[in-house]
């Protein structure tokens, strides 16, 4: 493992209790930082929190639910005097389906968590950061949100704006030392499989030229760096993880 400086920083890391949220929570903890974690499970939270060790706190929150995102800052804050970074990793694939076919209310919960709690953090958080002039902050999109996947209309719909998001805040705060960017993983095998068909995880994978899935830790890496202060001219960026399949 290579080593990066986050000695001394705090991150708050959402859906950080499993999968790419808790590895990359693992990652910045092994490059010297601490992190509260933001999770809506609150048992598997203090699981995650309790296997990380000291360097971790939990926060109960639902991210798609504004007055929740303001309570955790809150809270957040009596644990922690300064917020670093903020990793929004939370989200959820919704069914897999056909446009014409899908339930608007799988549609509304996909989008209100991907897309609207993104923004409810972001909103939350950046004044936190421009007050103490320091900040990084790290969305997780996906390739889907640049190819767009057939059967994944919602999922790929909410990556694309959190890219679109992405641009428009890093533009916003490039005045500022707070740096705005996200990578667009193709899939990596996490719990979120569970959640797709078995039909649609092989299209996926028929996708990617390296014939293999991505792992947490293998995104933990970038997301790590990019959190870092070593990142000081990428704003605004889209980087990708995707094993060959999405070069643009």
């Amino acid at each position: 493992m290579n080593q990066l400086d986050f000695k001394g920083r705090h991150a708050v890391v959402t859906g950080g209790a499993t999968g790419l949220g808790y590895a990359i929570a693992a990652r910045l903890i092994a490059s010297g930082g601490s992190v509260t974690l933001w999770d809506r499970d609150a048992a598997a939270m203090k699981r995650a929190a309790g296997l990380l060790g000291s360097a971790a706190s939990a926060v109960e929150v639902d991210v798609a639910q504004h007055p929740s995102v303001q309570q955790a800052v809150i809270a957040t804050r009596r644990l922690s005097a300064r917020v670093d970074a903020l990793v929004n990793s939370a989200g959820i694939t919704g069914p897999n389906t056909k446009v014409w076919d899908y339930p608007v209310d799988a549609w509304q919960q996909v989008v209100d968590v991907n897309l609207h709690g993104l923004f409810y953090c972001c909103r939350e958080i950046v004044p936190l950061m421009r007050e103490a002039g320091y900040g990084r902050i790290v969305n997780i999109a996906s390739v889907a949100g640049k190819d767009g996947n057939p059967n994944a209309s919602a999922y790929s719909a909410s990556k694309a704006a959190v890219i679109a998001l992405t641009k428009s805040l890093g533009k916003e705060l490039a005045d500022t030392p707070i740096r705005v960017n996200c990578v667009t993983p193709a899939a990596v095998k996490t719990a979120i499989f569970d959640q797709m068909s078995e039909q649609h995880i092989q299209f996926m994978l028929s996708k990617i030229p390296m014939g293999r899935f991505g792992t947490p830790e293998e995104i933990a890496a970038l997301v790590g760096w990019l959190c870092t202060e070593e990142c000081s001219f990428s704003t605004g960026a889209v980087f990708d993880l995707s094993g060959g399949r999405s070069t643009y």
